[in-house]
């Protein structure tokens, strides 16, 4: 017969399968530092010895590493995603721009639609705790805040997903673009013609997710990452343009 005793599970496996899981459901990130041994032992509810075994053994997974004299971190699990090269690539060509937003269209998307589905009632407070930071945000005109809110809103749409894979892989995706691989975030938000509109793209998104309007946050969501890429292609163009009229310029003082 297939069956096997029941034996008791090990105090530093169930620690292992909990950190497995914050981690595995974005919980944890990537670089965040855990509680001392002391503090982490008293919440588990767990002796210290119990606890080293289960640290070992995320360790040998690869989903912590220690820091001397630092502690102990969540390994940088999002890194691998593309390699050195690879990125290096899509830093260089400009048609990877424009195939990331439509990737991000795509995946967003469908995101949005799961979030309105799915997303519990703290979920989409989440999403509109950060909208209404935006908006706060605005009059200030910082466009480093703005762009950090912008990616934090758009992430908090992932998580209410409710998909760990497409959690993770955005996530890495939006590393890069915190990176300025793909473009400069910050350099959309000073443009006077674009802030008020992409606040208000935003505000469409928030509130068909708010109304749990699957169609109506997937439609916002398309329109929303199609006007920045017109808006980026228009930039490009207008940055071309100046450097065709620099050289004009500099030639006709020449004669």
């Amino acid at each position: 017969m297939p069956f096997q005793k029941v034996t008791p599970e090990k105090l530093s496996t169930s620690v292992v399968r909990q950190i497995e899981q914050l981690i595995l459901r974005g919980i944890l990130r990537p670089g965040e530092r855990l509680p001392s041994e002391r503090e982490l032992s008293e919440r588990l509810g767990v002796s210290r010895p119990s606890l080293r075994e289960a640290i070992a053994d995320l360790q040998d997974k690869g989903l912590l590493t220690s820091r001397a004299g630092a502690g102990v971190f969540v390994a940088d699990v999002l890194g691998s995603a593309f390699s050195p090269a690879l990125i290096r690539l899509f830093g260089s060509h400009e048609e990877a721009v424009f195939d990331y937003i439509a990737f991000r269209r795509d995946m967003e998307s469908l995101a949005a639609g799961r979030a309105a589905r799915f997303a519990s009632d703290t979920d989409l407070k989440v999403i509109d705790t950060i909208f209404r930071k935006m908006e706060a945000a605005h009059p200030k005109r910082n466009p480093n805040d703005e762009a950090q809110l912008d990616a934090d809103f758009h992430l908090a749409i992932i998580e209410a997903s409710h998909n760990v894979i497409m959690l993770h892989m955005m996530r890495s995706m939006y590393e890069l673009l915190r990176e300025g691989v793909f473009y400069n975030r910050s350099m959309m938000f000073k443009q006077r013609t674009t802030r008020s509109d992409l606040l208000e793209q935003h505000r469409t998104i928030n509130t068909a997710l708010q109304s749990r309007d699957p169609e109506a946050a997937c439609a916002a969501i398309v329109a929303h990452l199609t006007y920045v890429e017109n808006s980026l292609s228009d930039q490009a163009k207008a940055l071309r343009n100046e450097e065709v009229a620099q050289q004009r310029f500099a030639h006709e003082q020449e004669r």
